[in-house]
């Protein structure tokens, strides 16, 4: 690949990553606003088109109104209440439509026109797979919110997630390598923090699924006690790291007590080396991603906040992969 090439397709990766952020703040709004169930079929390519008369939208209602949601949560509202939450979920659906087609037309102009090294060429097409996986399993959420209980399951929601994540840090990771490709591999420490903010972010989709973040809107401790003794009810013991909303919030907020510790320690180690403004970036990211998870807990979730403590978080994991990319340079 040409220099020309490389800033190039790096180009492209940056704008899929810009792409895959905004889907996955749009997929948190969607969730906030409980949306995510008013659309009740899959259907990828006739579903592209919104409804475009007055009966497509009473059909649409119709099939929205035997759904269990609706008869359990959202029993009062009418079609224009309806077209509220639709519009969420559509925008939702249709932007992955979009990823999918500004990965796919440009990948194969790129390999038509033997722009792509063959490992990079290869290590793409996974990615596209990835992004295939990732509309089924969201769709494999979904349904799980349209039986008896209008709520999709946490476990699946926080894989769909995590998905997301997984494609967009690869999407990044390769857009850097494009721009400062390195022979060296990257040191443990570095990409033991943004393992660990990775983590902390899926410890988010649980206390999303639960709705563990209307619990305990206290900080720094829970309810005046460092550990409910609720944490632990569940028999056996594990079931809490699973279903306890007590056990849930205390994990997520355990994450932050951790990179409290671990992300000083990076800046540090970055801040003496051509690294430095990436690791700015970090600290502030994660002092900006602190101050907008503590006012979502303590003022109950209000859906601005919520949403953007979830952009929040993908953009330190940004911050974090792009710190760790500059100290492998070091490593040369």
């Amino acid at each position: 690949m040409t220099p020309r090439d490389r800033r190039l397709v790096a180009a492209w990766l940056f704008a899929c990553a810009a792409l895959t952020f905004a889907i996955v703040v749009v997929g948190g709004i969607t969730r906030l606003t409980e949306s995510g169930l008013s659309i009740v079929e899959w259907q990828p390519l006739a579903g592209a088109l919104p409804p475009l008369s007055q009966a497509d939208w009473e059909a649409l209602f119709a099939k929205y109104r035997e759904t269990p949601q609706y008869r359990q949560v959202f029993s009062e509202i009418g079609l224009n209440g309806f077209k509220r939450i639709f519009w969420w979920e559509y925008a939702h659906r249709l932007l992955g439509r979009v990823i999918g087609l500004v990965f796919l037309l440009p990948y194969l102009l790129f390999l038509i026109k033997g722009k792509l090294a063959k490992p990079l060429a290869w290590k793409l097409a996974g990615l596209f797979v990835l992004g295939g996986l990732q509309g089924a399993l969201g769709w494999y959420m979904v349904q799980s919110g349209l039986v008896s209980d209008p709520r999709v399951s946490h476990f699946r929601l926080t894989a769909h997630l995590g998905l997301a994540l997984l494609i967009f840090s690869i999407e990044f990771w390769l857009a850097l390598e494009l721009l400062h490709e390195r022979k060296s591999r990257p040191g443990k420490f570095p990409l033991i923090v943004a393992g660990t903010i990775y983590l902390m972010i899926l410890s988010g989709g649980f206390v999303a699924g639960l709705r563990a973040g209307h619990a305990y809107n206290t900080f720094p401790l829970m309810n005046g006690q460092l550990m409910p003794a609720e944490a632990f009810m569940l028999d056996p013991w594990w079931h809490n790291l699973l279903w306890n909303v007590a056990t849930v919030q205390l994990m997520h907020r355990a994450f932050f007590w951790l990179l409290l510790l671990l992300v000083p320690l990076l800046w540090s180690q970055a801040r003496r080396t051509p690294a430095k403004i990436a690791g700015h970036h970090l600290l502030g990211m994660f002092l900006l991603q602190a101050a907008l998870g503590i006012s979502t807990l303590l003022l109950s979730v209000p859906i601005p906040l919520a949403a953007a403590h979830q952009a929040g978080a993908v953009l330190l994991l940004a911050c974090a992969l792009w710190t760790a990319h500059g100290l492998r340079a070091q490593r040369q």
